[in-house]
């Protein structure tokens, strides 16, 4: 078998191969300085895009709470003007009720004033006497040594027992005078409180025998289309036990057939008036107001 044996230079592919790995660390440097700028620019935009956004937030926080800020900042101002307003309205009708008080209550004062001079003045002309007596001339017997003068007595023996028995005479004849007031006064005063003993009623159910005028009310009405006639009797329950009351009503349920009913003319026109009023101040529609004093003037008024 035939062999070949040839010699290659691999010299020029070495020296391309050397050159080749230069370039691709030249590449690998730029390829590394790339991403090492790629990561700092990334690092710079994330920082940028970081700070923009905490900035933004911050601002729209701030905005926020500065919008809550002045919407609750005007609340409170309208608030505030309104407690500023109502206390003023307060202080103007306490003020008001405060003068009205004291006008009310100086008028009062007044009255009553008035009332205790007369009550006074009518207690005291009950009995002149006794009251002047009480009133002065007490205090002008307990208050003699000072009304009078020192004085120094000179007169005989005689003349002393004549002034004594006068003095004891003029006294005797006061007191007296004091007595018989006071005995017409308690005379006056009982003989008064018989009177009004008489006059006034302890107890209105005490029945008596006798004859007592009282007013009653007899109403004759139908209140369906049978012509149905009802009577009602009303009297005044004060004064009158039930055995009255009921005796009364029996006497006037038996008494009314025997009565007379005639038409009169005068006392319906005097009540015309008084029934055009309470028709005028009634809020029912106008047609029925129209019915009813139609009624009312097709009806005949009769009278006992």
């Amino acid at each position: 078998m035939a062999r070949f044996s040839y010699t290659v230079d691999t010299q020029p592919m070495a020296d391309e191969m050397h050159s080749v790995s230069r370039h691709v660390n030249v590449t690998t440097g730029a390829v590394v300085a790339m991403q090492a700028a790629v990561i700092a620019a990334e690092a710079r935009a994330s920082d940028h895009v970081c700070s923009n956004v905490n900035r933004g937030f911050y601002s729209l926080i701030r905005s926020q709470i500065s919008q809550k800020l002045a919407k609750l900042q005007s609340e409170v101002d309208s608030l505030t003007m309104q407690l500023i307003q109502q206390k003023n309205a307060l202080l103007n009708i306490r003020n008001r009720m405060q003068r009205d008080y004291n006008m009310i209550s100086a008028r009062y004062v007044k009255l009553f004033n008035g009332l205790n001079t007369n009550l006074k003045n009518r207690v005291f002309e009950l009995d002149k006497l006794t009251i002047s007596f009480a009133n002065k001339e007490i205090d002008k017997i307990s208050n003699r040594t000072k009304h009078l003068a020192a004085t120094m007595p000179i007169t005989q023996s005689e003349s002393i027992a004549v002034s004594q028995r006068i003095i004891a005479s003029n006294v005797k004849q006061r007191g007296l005078n004091v007595i018989n007031s006071m005995q017409l006064f308690i005379r006056e005063m009982n003989v008064q409180k018989v009177l009004t003993d008489q006059i006034l009623i302890n107890n209105i159910n005490i029945s008596k025998v006798g004859i007592t005028y009282i007013p009653i009310c007899m109403m004759e009405y139908n209140t369906d289309r049978a012509d149905h006639k009802n009577i009602d009797i009303v009297i005044s329950e004060a004064g009158f036990n039930n055995i009255a009351t009921s005796a009364i009503k029996n006497k006037a349920h038996n008494e009314i057939t025997l009565l007379n009913w005639v038409q009169d003319s005068n006392s319906a026109q005097d009540i015309l008036p008084e029934f055009n009023k309470l028709l005028m101040a009634s809020s029912k529609d106008s047609r029925i107001k129209d019915v009813t004093l139609k009624l009312y003037e097709s009806n005949k008024y009769l009278t006992i």
